[in-house]
């Protein structure tokens, strides 16, 4: 098993930042990767971002790219997300989550996930 919390949420103005945190325990070495999903008041669960636990490749979705930075510090099994240039529609709550399997990456594929954390960006 794996437990992951998050923190690091919160409200911020638009075209502000904010930097997501989640900590993994247990488990660690069964996790092949680690990554960020968001879900909007009624709306799906959407990828927002992933990174391989162990050689560190990236990926993002297409509306996140170039203003979101995913990075891992594997000394203290820690997920960050930066979050750079905030609009109103990033508003959501994010939850972190790790895969034990490879492949394309999606909310079902998704192994074990954090209790999330909301993201509100408003004037």
């Amino acid at each position: 098993q794996v437990q992951l919390v998050e923190s690091g949420g919160g409200l911020v103005q638009p075209g502000g930042s904010l930097r997501l945190s989640c900590a993994a325990s247990g488990s660690i070495f069964s996790i092949n990767d680690m990554g960020w999903f968001r879900q909007a008041p009624g709306k799906e669960r959407e990828f927002v971002s992933v990174i391989i636990w162990s050689g560190g490749s990236t990926a993002y979705a297409d509306s996140v790219k170039g203003r979101f930075a995913i990075s891992r510090d594997k000394a203290k099994n820690t997920v960050y997300l930066q979050m750079n240039s905030l609009k109103p529609e990033d508003t959501a709550v994010y939850y972190c989550a790790a895969r034990r399997v490879t492949g394309p990456v999606t909310a079902r594929s998704v192994d074990y996930w954090g209790q999330g954390t909301q993201v509100t960006v408003s004037s």
